[in-house]
């Protein structure tokens, strides 16, 4: 028997109810409170209009300055994660014994919460590399997280490291959906390996650089724990990005409304970022 539209209703009734509590009715409710002066104690406020996206654009430097360290940061993460991610689904897309333990590996730090990912790797910047500097008379390495740029590559590191093996089931995914013949007609007619990554291998995996741009740009302008644990905006919030200042605004200032009003200024930001990235990967996929 044919399934009716209320049988298709009830089976996503509980979804439904979940995301309108969890998402849609907490954004409509931040939205609201942004034009007010809430400060997330008591129960009363006034409204205030725009006041509050005033501020943020007239007086609020640190936000401004955090936008720019995180757009940057998100440049940066972005390139290496999927540069090191196709670069391992290349190295281990053939299925063996060996190339399954390795992806193993190289997805495992996937699994590692972010805050234990920055206390673990804040450990590593500070005591380790100030230990290999000494030894081997490298200054470089000792300092790490104490200056705006080595913070600034600590949490490039890091992300790149938590995300790379998860960008890399993607595309063994979309490389060994290539068909064979394909392969084997290029090797026939004298096609050079790097010829073939370029012309073939790289046109053919395209939707799946979609996704994983798509997932990168999200995840590193959404990035939270790592930057609290890891560097905390230190030194003097030089490396604070827009989520930490977000939250400081809202639990350190106690000035609710107005974090309200920058979470609405990052969803959007993020919103048009990422669906500009995906309307012009999309096109790129239609012109190939």
């Amino acid at each position: 028997m044919k399934p009716s539209k209320l049988t298709f209703t009830l089976f996503l009734l509980p979804v439904a109810i979940a995301f309108s509590a969890v998402v849609l009715i907490p954004m409509f409710l931040g939205i609201f409170y942004s034009f007010t002066d809430w400060n997330g104690i008591g129960n009363s406020y006034h409204i205030i209009g725009f006041s509050n996206y005033l501020t943020i654009f007239r007086s609020d430097s640190e936000f401004r300055n955090a936008f720019f360290f995180t757009l940057k940061f998100a440049i940066a993460s972005v390139i290496l994660i999927n540069v090191i991610g196709f670069s391992l689904a290349l190295l281990v897309q053939r299925s063996s014994w060996l190339n399954n333990t390795l992806r193993s590996i190289f997805f495992l730090p996937n699994l590692i919460g972010g805050i234990l990912l920055g206390f673990t790797w804040q450990f590593i910047f500070t005591k380790v590399f100030d230990m290999l500097g000494s030894l081997l008379h490298l200054p470089f390495l000792q300092g790490w997280l104490s200056t705006t740029s080595t913070g600034f590559w600590g949490l490039v590191i890091v992300m790149s490291w938590q995300l790379s093996g998860y960008m890399m089931i993607i595309y063994i995914a979309a490389l060994q959906n290539i068909s064979e013949s394909i392969q084997e007609a290029a090797s026939i007619d004298g096609v050079t390996p790097v010829q073939r990554l370029f012309k073939i291998t790289l046109p053919l995996v395209s939707p799946a650089f979609t996704i994983g741009l798509f997932l990168s740009i999200s995840n590193s302008f959404k990035l939270f724990d790592q930057n609290l644990s890891l560097t905390g905006g230190a030194p003097y919030k030089s490396t604070q990005m827009l989520t930490l200042n977000i939250y400081n605004t809202a639990f350190t200032m106690n000035n609710l409304a107005l974090a309200q009003a920058k979470a609405v200024l990052f969803l959007i930001m993020v919103a048009v970022i990422t669906l500009t990235q995906l309307y012009f990967s999309k096109r790129k996929e239609l012109e190939l």
